[in-house]
């Protein structure tokens, strides 16, 4: 077992919205990266993405639909499902690929 400081590594990321791999569950990658509210343009995946706000804010656009995730909640974004980051969100979020 590993311990990971969340925000040291988020921290000492190349660039904003470049994630990296901090391991893997079965076939499911957990990754982690740093927002800087700028937006991330749309994404449709043919899997489930968890998306777990550590800290800060992400403004999405799913299907059409603005939503908050703050520090503390995690957003399903289902397979199929189109979804895009909004101008406003910063902070560290970590991904797990389903």
């Amino acid at each position: 077992m590993s311990l990971f400081d969340l925000h040291a590594i988020a921290d000492g990321l190349p660039a904003a919205w470049r994630s990296t791999v901090l391991g893997k569950v079965g076939a499911s990658n957990i990754k982690l990266l740093r927002m800087d509210q700028m937006p991330y343009g749309e994404e449709v995946h043919d899997y489930d993405e968890a998306l777990l706000v550590v800290s800060g804010q992400m403004m999405l656009e799913v299907a059409g639909q603005a939503l908050c995730v703050e520090a503390g909640q995690m957003y399903m974004a289902e397979a199929g499902v189109p979804h895009a980051v909004l101008s406003g969100s910063q902070g560290i979020l970590v991904i797990v690929d389903l």
